[in-house]
């Protein structure tokens, strides 16, 4: 299919407006499971509401809403992200607020599976909605969940233009040689079998902040080598030449790369056939088991890694083990990534783990300053929501801490398409 991005009247209205400073863009993140929102200012990044509705598809959901000092909940049914919408339209009453606003510019759609077909933001018209749906046979558990919000959302803001940005974009451009599987090349044509990536709206915000610091110092970024590792429940690596990523992690589907909270990453695929012909478990149950029985989880009973970290203090040997497993495959990626990129300029953490949790950081970086990598523990250690350097000044390979953004980010980008389409 063919991308198609017409300007409507309510693009048009909207742009009209866009001359005032005090635009606003709700962003909607509609999860397998949950839909989180947030509206703010693509300008300040000031937030004037967030919130979550959580258990989606279940016989009994809840929802949430914090707007400063206002606060609300509330529970019961939510058969889908659509009816999902329509309790955020209550929630934002219950603390003083409308989605009726005019200031309300643009409406920005987190989707996680673009394809290959969308390398950019895209305004949502009736063929980009019939495109995220078609690419819902690439991520079932993500696309189908964002088309109902879509829906939902239309329903409620009809005359506001809604903008999809998608998590693959930023690995649209990978190179070839990156993109594609050693597969037989007509099973993979015909299937769409290919390395799309993920979390790449975050890759793109942390490794632009991280350009835009050195570029104000007088530094040249036009070749700046960096890997920027996204380390939260999912997790993921990326390698980024100047402004283009030529390496991800992730692959067809977020299962593939880093160990994760609940996810296996790596791992041969014939386990899958073992598991089918030993154990007579069936596809849905070890789908359930890779993506949400395994990982950290699996390993030893737990995925926050504030809990994991107080194990490994006390000397739990299964979260030693599991924390070992996990930091030996972020240096199988942060060697590999460094010789794609014929070395290393600035290696960058972020996300919830990555930013906040040292034990992960200094276990990975220990040890490395032969090859340029020299981490300051005092810095390491030091908790703050700043971007902030944590290498020694005499490290060759800068080492920071960059908070990601992602609703920011889709902010910027929903509300850039809302008024170039005006």
């Amino acid at each position: 299919m063919t991308d198609s991005s017409p300007t409507t009247d309510a693009a048009v209205a909207v742009g009209a407006a866009d001359s005032t400073a005090d635009a606003r863009v709700l962003v909607i993140n509609s999860g397998s499971s949950s839909l989180k929102f947030q509206l703010l200012d693509p300008d300040t990044g000031t937030v004037d509401a967030a919130g979550i509705v959580e258990r989606v598809g279940q016989e009994q959901g809840t929802a949430s809403i914090a707007a400063g000092a206002k606060e609300s909940s509330v529970e019961g049914p939510v058969p889908d992200h659509a009816a999902g919408m329509k309790i955020v339209e209550s929630l934002f009453a219950d603390v003083g607020l409308s989605l009726a606003d005019d200031r309300i510019r643009a409406v920005g759609h987190r989707v996680v599976q673009g394809g290959a077909r969308y390398a950019e933001p895209v305004l949502i018209d009736d063929q980009v909605r019939w495109d995220i749906e078609d690419l819902g046979k690439l991520a079932p558990l993500h696309n189908y969940a964002a088309v109902s919000g879509i829906d939902g959302a239309k329903e409620l803001l009809p005359d506001v233009p809604h903008i999809a940005v998608f998590d693959t974009a930023f690995f649209t451009g990978l190179p070839e040689a990156a993109a594609n599987y050693a597969l037989n090349r007509e099973i993979a044509a015909e299937y769409k079998v290919r390395r799309y990536g993920a979390h790449g709206t975050s890759h793109q915000y942390v490794s632009r902040a991280v350009s835009e610091r050195l570029a104000s110092q007088g530094r040249d970024v036009s070749e700046l080598r960096q890997i920027v590792m996204h380390l939260g429940n999912g997790a993921s690596a990326s390698a980024v030449l100047g402004d283009r990523a030529v390496e991800t992690s992730m692959g067809l589907t977020p299962l593939e790369g880093l160990v994760m909270g609940t996810r296996t990453g790596d791992i041969d695929p014939t386990i899958y056939f073992h598991l089918h012909r030993r154990a007579g478990i069936g596809p849905a149950e070890i789908d359930d088991i890779l993506n949400k029985r395994s990982g950290m989880q699996g390993m030893c009973g737990m995925s926050d890694f504030r809990d994991i970290t107080t194990a490994v203090e006390a000397g739990d040997e299964a979260a030693i083990l599991a924390t070992d497993v996990y930091v030996h495959r972020l240096r199988k990626y942060l060697g590999s990534y460094t010789f794609v990129l014929g070395g290393l300029d600035v290696l960058t953490f972020t996300a919830g783990i990555g930013e906040n949790v040292p034990m992960v950081r200094e276990r990975l970086l220990t040890g490395l300053e032969d090859l340029g990598i020299e981490l300051d523990l005092e810095a390491n250690a030091t908790r703050s929501k700043e971007a902030r350097v944590i290498s020694t000044p005499a490290s060759k390979t800068l080492v920071m801490i960059v908070p990601t953004n992602e609703e920011l980010s889709i902010a910027q980008q929903a509300v850039a398409v809302a008024r170039s389409d005006a």
